[in-house]
């Protein structure tokens, strides 16, 4: 039987739930489900072609995984010192810091998981090539006013693409600033617009033009042609949909990194609409809260 697995963001199982419908088993925060991928925005990783395997110890368990592939990362939480024992045996994955932007691992990675002592859950194809989604950066920390900029780095690694030096940048709802930082610090030029001030030293690099206007009160036509578009603004989701149509319908910009951010219960509906625009991508960041990360890069 193809079984598929999806690994929630800490904290968010009942959103994933909510995404998928009925389940086969729920793992802690790995929800296993019968049949091909669905869609799904909280999962922090996919498990793909998830194969049950019983195992008779734990070097039959290493034996067995290393013979599917090389690289594995496990996730235990259940049974952990007999997991990590498996682990041990398997060849070490890098957990270094990543020093952005440096790209993200290309090499194939797998997730496996102890479901009882002798039965093994392992997938050799997985949607994140960090172990269990969680990315980590060598982090800055003296240039940035918040640590805001880490979500961003991580947008741009999963996706793979980066403004470059002398693209042009809109970041709304950007103070303090750490997302103007951030991509200040890739060359591009940044219109930074927020009603709130910017720190004082994200406001005196030469490539970022603070404008203290309302996200929602700027005319794209004003502002013209941009490479990227980038919000982290705080607002209801349906209001930040209303924004980028705007953008869309302008034709001024083609590449988008915007945050969704929920204010009490999870919107479903609004973020299958993002998800909906042609070109997009909707899904739940190591470094998101109770929000998600719509992208659109084409």
């Amino acid at each position: 039987m193809t079984r598929t697995a999806y690994l929630a963001a800490e904290g968010f199982v009942d959103e994933l739930a909510a995404e998928l419908g009925a389940v086969e088993r729920a793992h802690d925060r790995l929800l296993i489900a019968p049949g091909a991928p669905r869609p799904s925005a909280w999962a922090q990783n996919i498990w793909y072609d998830a194969q049950r395997i019983e195992i008779a110890s734990i070097g039959d368990a290493a034996r067995r995984l290393r013979a599917i592939q090389r690289n594995w990362a496990a996730y235990a939480p259940i049974l952990h010192r007999r997991a990590m024992l498996i682990q041990e045996r398997l060849p070490v994955v890098s957990a270094k810091p990543l020093a952005f932007p440096a790209p993200a691992p290309t090499a194939p990675l797998g997730s496996w998981t102890l479901l009882d002592p002798n039965t093994l859950l392992a997938a050799p194809h997985c949607s994140n090539p960090f172990p269990n989604g969680d990315v980590h950066f060598v982090e800055d920390r003296t240039g940035p006013p918040s640590r805001a900029y880490l979500k961003l780095w991580e947008a741009l690694t999963v996706a793979g693409q980066y403004p470059a030096a002398g693209d042009t940048c809109l970041d709304l709802g950007s103070s303090p600033g750490g997302w103007s930082w951030a991509l200040a610090g890739l060359g591009a030029r940044v219109i930074s617009v927020d009603k709130a001030p910017l720190a004082p030293e994200v406001a005196r690099l030469p490539n970022v033009d603070y404008r203290g206007d309302s996200a929602f009160a700027l005319d794209p036509a004003a502002i013209g042609p941009i490479d990227w578009l980038f919000s982290d603004v705080v607002c209801y989701p349906a209001r930040l949909l209303a924004l980028v149509e705007r953008w869309l319908a302008a034709g001024l910009c083609r590449r988008f990194v915007c945050t969704i951010k929920f204010q009490g219960e999870t919107d479903h509906a609004i973020a299958g609409k993002f998800a909906a625009i042609p070109g997009s991508q909707v899904r739940h960041l190591f470094h998101n809260k109770h929000e998600l990360t719509w992208l659109k890069l084409t």
